[in-house]
């Protein structure tokens, strides 16, 4: 069963002077986890997001369209990046889903993939 893995840092979980360092840190843990997972066979896609400044909302209303700067919520996360996996189970899942690199705040949220036959 096909689990898309979505990562929420915290806005400001690499501000301040070691951010950049901090955030190099991540993202190389982030690569040796997905190369782990591509070698396995479990990773169907994955990729870091940039930066929500750089997002632009689409809304629907009344029967029209409006577009909006910016993500579609002021939150104090943002969606940075996500995996797709192949695993058996949702344990399967939690378990990589518990290893996913991140900052004091990450968040994790794992759900099904919506299959249509």
């Amino acid at each position: 069963m096909k689990y898309m893995v979505l990562i929420y840092d915290p806005a400001d979980g690499y501000a301040g002077p070691d951010g950049l360092s901090l955030l190099d840190d991540v993202v190389a843990k982030h690569m040796a986890l997905a190369a782990e997972l591509r070698s396995s066979g479990v990773m169907v896609d994955g990729a870091g997001l940039q930066g929500v400044e750089t997002a632009t909302t689409v809304v629907r209303a009344g029967g029209g369209t409006t577009l909006h700067d910016g993500p579609f919520a002021e939150t104090r996360e943002h969606l940075g990046g996500y995996y797709v996996v192949d695993v058996p189970d949702l344990d399967a899942a939690l378990a990589i889903a518990r290893r996913v690199p991140g900052v004091d705040g990450t968040k994790i949220e794992v759900r099904p993939v919506m299959t249509h036959d």
